[in-house]
């Protein structure tokens, strides 16, 4: 009798500690994440994932499309994540087809993917502020979007994933979670979001009880970029001692911080939204660098799945990294934003200063930079004024966001002659006038109280705790959560067949693509020998997309055809001073949404349901190969796409030669030629499914995204300089142009895989030999256009008609045909062996 009221009155007192903790409502803290899911964006996620329910429970994530990942991929490593972690209730929200008018009126479901400035009634616009995020490896968005290439290789698949139509966007999980407040929202990323739906929904601002946000440098200077103690006269510092860290914009803009670089007007609408905001800048990250000490013991302390899949990755961030100095520039910034939110929220009852474990905090007035002095200019740089009768939402001409507006990484205005940047779009000043707004700020990272440890920061010791506590742990890696899982790879075995013609396909990976591939592997191997597929990213899908082509080919039980990466940028698109960035000149025509890259990253939601193939794009490498370093696996690194091509010609037979078929932008086959010369003597033909002869014609082009050009096709207007190249070449070319496609829809592109297999000749395939020339003189209203020139033009034959009966019985036929089948259904038969004990 004693114990049980001893435990009822342990209860109690339980119960009144709780109340007293968690506030008057006795309810937890609940959060909504708006998140870019960069890598230390789900360091953060999973901190907050592990933290007690009880106290603090996240009941929201939103995506941020407009920074360091694409949103399909994006989205569905939060959803992996998720899942291992047993979080399924967490709301999910990405993307949005919403519009902003140009008189301010904010459409329903803006989707985010572009900043404020740039959004106009769709997902397409340009990349003023983006282009700073490097696009490839490296650590750029292909990284990211993969994970260095752990996100498939470790991460669980759960049922939850991106699917068309039903996929929640980001202002309505917004929007629900808000209306039911009250909630606190993190922002780790750049604030589209969050700002459009403050816009939006200033009658929901009273739910918000406080904005935590990871950005901006006030008082800041930069440590990394500076030259040693003892560095000889030669070295130049690079960024030391700016107030940003844009390493990639420093000579323009050497003030901002990425986070708030990526959205400045929309930073500016969250800080001046009247809700109370503590923020972690600069100033306060750059004194938690994740130094060698804290690494050596990360490395010693990985219990945990969400340990192990956050040290994996910092692990390759670390060995991928592009200079000496990892331990110096890569700082804890949003785990750390993540552990001194929360720990101001669990001591809120005892102070109203912001009082916290973990950092140092002062009150400042502040503003975010949105425009450069002087003010009321008209340079045609900035879309709110420029042009207009009345300023975008209202805004006042003269004010502080009439000034210009950085246009590009190499803006001619943010260049000063002593080689500084001038620009400052995205700096937060401390402003004591009235544009000045009162916010909490973490200057300085607490040292750790336990002097005999060997990590210096207080914060690291709970960063570790947090990730390895046994509590509401992950539940599984994708490997063990099926008892049987092996790795298997499907090769054939041709044994005497005498192989067809070789070809190489070079596709951009939009879903048209896929079906092409799909046909090619259906075509008797006697008819053609699929030799190696060549990825030009610079089209509809992006790098990281390469994921599909490995699992299409091991449902097709061929993991024995090579796959190459090709370059990034379109031709003359990369930065001439920093060529892991550049501009988006042609490529922004795509959609970033629905129909656009959304989609194709997805195959429109189906690629989860392909079996799961153990070859993916990693960013493994070797110093050989170009990298700063060697890595654990670099036998595993992905092969480039001209890499492939070497690679190909060394199996041809005495007398053999390629036919290439491209279904994209002609990126990669304009480097063949140009960097490989000597190998064009070994291509038979090139088919080209694109370009569109307008010869002064009604019928227009496919461009719909580009008003003022009419005529041309968007798989030559997204590189017409490799188009030009191309065309003007010694190829024997087969163009088979929009006219042929016409009214196939995804159809269209599989007309050049059913014309190259087509060993019969039942199409009955018309080819006119005509001389083209092709535009690519930079004028966006040309570039891409292809016309008739009986004086300069190249000789190409064009594909004029195909008996279209045959073309469909021909498609229905090959991929009804029982040979050269899947081995493998999907997932989730994989799923079913895995879990199957082995006869």
């Amino acid at each position: 009798m004693k114990k049980m009221l001893f435990q009822s009155n342990f209860w109690v007192v339980m119960v009144l500690i709780i109340g007293v903790v968690f506030g008057v409502e006795g309810r937890p803290h609940k959060i909504l994440l708006d998140t870019d899911v960069d890598t230390d964006d789900f360091f953060a996620i999973l901190y907050l994932l592990k933290l007690n329910r009880s106290e603090f429970d996240l009941q929201a994530i939103t995506i941020n499309t407009n920074a360091w990942t694409n949103a399909g991929h994006a989205v569905n490593q939060v959803y992996d994540m998720l899942y291992m972690m047993g979080r399924d209730d967490i709301s999910v929200g990405v993307g949005g087809e919403g519009g902003i008018r140009e008189d301010g009126t904010i459409l329903p479901n803006v989707g985010g993917y572009l900043p404020i400035i740039e959004q106009g009634l769709t997902t397409t616009g340009g990349c003023r502020y983006r282009q700073a995020i490097p696009k490839g490896r490296l650590g750029g968005m292909l990284d990211i979007d993969s994970n260095y290439g752990f996100r498939k290789a470790f991460l669980p698949q759960g049922s939850r994933k991106y699917q068309p139509l039903r996929q929640p966007t980001a202002q309505q999980v917004m929007i629900d979670t808000i209306s039911s407040g009250p909630i606190t929202v993190f922002v780790i990323g750049a604030h589209t979001n969050f700002a459009i739906f403050l816009m939006d929904n200033p009658h929901l601002k009273k739910n918000i009880k406080h904005i935590y946000v990871m950005g901006g440098g006030i008082r800041s200077k930069n440590p990394t970029g500076c030259c040693p103690k003892n560095a000889s006269s030669s070295c130049t510092p690079r960024q030391c001692g700016d107030h940003g860290n844009l390493f990639t914009d420093f000579t323009s803009n050497p003030y901002a911080e990425f986070n708030f670089f990526g959205d400045p007007f929309a930073a500016y609408q969250v800080l001046h939204s009247g809700i109370p905001i503590t923020l972690v800048p600069l100033d306060a990250t750059n004194t938690i660098p994740v130094d060698e000490k804290f690494f050596d013991t990360f490395e010693q302390n990985q219990k945990t799945y969400e340990a192990q899949y956050c040290f994996k990755s910092l692990k390759m961030t670390r060995d991928t990294w592009f200079d000496d100095q990892f331990y110096t520039s890569y700082f804890m910034w949003d785990s750390f934003t993540s552990g001194i939110a929360t720990s101001i929220m669990r001591h809120l009852h005892k102070n109203r200063h912001g009082e916290n474990e973990f950092a140092e905090m002062e009150y400042m007035n502040i503003t975010v930079v949105t425009s450069n002095k002087p003010y009321g200019i008209s340079d045609g740089s900035n879309p709110f004024f420029d042009g207009l009768k009345i300023p975008k939402f209202n805004l006042k001409r003269g004010g502080v966001h009439s000034g210009h507006v950085q246009k590009s990484l190499r803006d001619p205005f943010c260049i000063a002659e002593n080689g500084k940047g001038r620009c400052k779009d995205g700096y937060t000043k401390e402003e004591t006038g009235p544009e000045g707004v009162r916010v909490l700020v973490a200057t300085k990272a607490k040292p750790n109280q336990d002097a005999k440890s060997p990590l210096d920061r207080e914060f690291f010791m709970s960063f570790l705790d947090v990730l390895n506590s046994p509590e509401q742990s992950g539940r599984f890696n994708f490997t063990d959560e099926f008892p049987y899982y092996r790795e298997v790879f499907y090769k054939p075995d041709f044994g005497r067949k005498k192989l067809g013609k070789s070809v190489v396909f070079d596709m951009d990976m939009s879903a048209g693509d896929f079906l092409a591939l799909l046909f090619l592997l259906k075509v008797p191997v006697e008819v053609i020998n699929l030799k190696a597929i060549l990825v030009t990213p610079t089209g509809w899908a992006n790098g990281a997309t390469i994921d599909v082509i490995y699992d299409l080919l091991h449902m097709m039980g061929r993991d024995d055809i090579p796959v190459g990466l090709g370059d990034v940028f379109a031709m003359n698109q990369s930065d001439p001073i920093f060529s892991a960035v550049g501009d988006c000149k042609y490529v922004k025509a795509i959609p970033q949404g629905s129909g656009g890259f959304l989609d194709s990253d997805t195959l429109y939601g189906f690629a989860r349901h392909l079996p799961r193939s153990p070859r993916r794009y990693t960013a493994e490498n070797s110093v050989k190969n170009g990298a700063p370093r060697d890595t654990d696996h670099p036998e595993l690194r992905q092969p480039l796409a001209l890499e492939v091509w070497d690679s190909v010609l060394k199996t041809l037979d005495s007398g053999s030669k390629i036919t290439l078929l491209t279904n994209g932008p002609l990126t990669t086959i304009a480097n063949i030629i140009l960097s490989r010369k000597s190998t064009t003597s070994l291509i038979q033909d090139v088919y080209i499914v694109g370009g569109h002869i307008s010869n002064g014609g009604t019928v227009k082009g496919n461009v719909f995204s580009v008003p003022s050009n009419e005529h041309a096709e968007l798989n030559m207007y997204l590189d017409p300089l490799a188009a030009k190249t191309v065309f003007e070449s010694d190829l024997d070319i087969k163009l088979i142009p929009l006219r042929a496609q016409h009214g196939h829809a995804f159809l269209g592109e599989i007309l050049g895989a059913v014309v190259v297999a087509d060993d019969h000749s039942c199409l009955n395939a018309t080819f006119n030999s005509k001389p083209i020339k092709l535009s690519a003189t930079g004028d966006e209203s040309m570039d891409g256009q292809i016309a008739i020139d009986e004086k300069e033009g190249k000789i190409i034959k064009i594909l004029r008609r195909v008996n279209p009966k045959a073309y469909y019985n021909l498609i229905a036929d090959r991929l009804g045909d029982e040979k050269q089948s899947a081995v493998i259904s999907s997932f989730e038969e994989q799923k079913r062996i895995w879990t199957t004990p082995p006869k």
